[in-house]
């Protein structure tokens, strides 16, 4: 089952939660909402849920117009972060329970609803445990059990709401294995609400980068982390080094370091800033090939397979750090205070475009090379 957000738009008194927003889902993929506290991922979550309903737009179910269906009507499963099971009901009970309220008319025989939860207990990997109650399982176990009961109505997509934001880094990574496994096998359409980057990266086919109400990018794990739309996006997706500099005539300039880029706009010299992620800093004792820049070690931290140095750059005081593997800090034999040469690769830039006529900057990519 496919999912069509059509330029959705939906506020709160004074606060617009979404702002035209358009999206395609396509059928059977797992697809993340990532985006930082307040970016409107949730309530994008619960308008195709039909939990609620937006100001102005459209949502389209494999084609058909499902904007102004009743929740019960749309067939979806709902899994919220903090379980929502019934403390006072089994396991069994729990699961069953959506299938058991329906009307006469279309409610399982009791020995039809028997086998099609022993059947989700077995999917879950929690066969055995039907008359225990939740207070009697761990927050994996319990968020399972969620899980099996959304399955058990037969939705024709999934909905799941942080599903994992309350437990502990162990367990999310163990839940995380077992979600990806779980779609593999039942194919659903998975649509789930995150902030955690590596989640999102770890289990999603597309990931939808979204911040103050707006999708800033759409696309698999490899293409947002490689190729950032924007600087948001880029700086939202891990750590970053910014370096600021002019360009002009096509050439980016930061310091002593400067780089030939595709800039072909003829507007003079304009801001740009570099970005790059701290395990694309190249450390040397000495200048070797290409471009290098000095800089000194302000600090060294272990932090488990990595080695992270806070860096100063000698030409422009600017901060900024690097990411080394052991062995090859313990070949360069370096301390605080000692002076480095240091390349900078992989820097990404972006131009404000002096086209834009919006309040909100739009941003230039673009490639550069020493």
């Amino acid at each position: 089952m496919s999912i069509e957000v059509v330029n959705i738009t939906k506020s709160y008194k004074n606060f617009t939660a979404l702002k035209e927003v358009s999206l395609h889902i396509p059928e059977g993929e797992l697809v993340a909402l990532l985006g930082p506290s307040g970016s409107g991922k949730t309530t994008l979550l619960r308008l195709i849920a039909g939990l609620e309903q937006p100001d102005t737009g459209a949502i389209l179910f494999h084609g058909e117009d499902n904007t102004n269906r009743d929740v019960r009507e749309r067939q979806v499963g709902f899994v919220f972060q903090h379980y929502a099971l019934f403390r006072h009901m089994t396991i069994f009970d729990n699961i069953a329970f959506g299938l058991s309220v329906r009307s006469r008319k279309t409610r399982p025989s009791k020995q039809e609803i028997k086998e099609r939860v022993h059947l989700l207990l077995r999917l879950v990997q929690l066969d055995g445990l039907a008359h225990r109650y939740p207070s009697q399982l761990s927050g994996g176990q319990r968020q399972r059990v969620a899980l099996a009961r959304a399955l058990a109505v037969e939705p024709k997509f999934l909905l799941l709401d942080e599903p994992f934001g309350a437990l502990d880094t162990k367990v999310r990574q163990e839940l995380r294995r077992w979600l990806r496994h779980l779609h593999e096998k039942l194919g659903l359409t998975i649509l789930f609400v995150t902030h955690d980057q590596e989640e999102a990266m770890e289990l999603a086919d597309q990931v939808v980068v979204m911040n103050e109400g707006r999708v800033e990018q759409v696309g698999s794990p490899e293409e947002i982390y490689h190729l950032p739309a924007n600087p948001f996006v880029y700086s939202f997706l891990g750590r970053v080094n910014l370096f600021r500099g002019r360009i002009r005539d096509g050439k980016v300039r930061l310091g002593e370091a400067e780089f030939e880029t595709e800039w072909e706009h003829n507007s003079g010299e304009l801001p740009a800033v570099g970005y790059m992620r701290p395990h694309d800093v190249e450390i040397a004792l000495a200048p070797g090939d290409g471009h290098f820049v000095q800089a000194r070690i302000q600090h060294i931290s272990p932090l488990g397979p990595i080695v992270r140095l806070d860096l100063r750059r000698l030409d422009t005081d600017e901060l900024f750090e690097a990411e080394l593997s052991h062995q090859r800090f313990s070949e360069l034999h370096v301390e605080e205070k000692s002076t480095v040469f240091v390349k900078l690769n992989n820097l990404s830039f972006y131009v404000e475009s002096p086209a834009a006529t919006t309040p909100r900057p739009t941003f230039l990519p673009i490639q550069a090379s020493f």
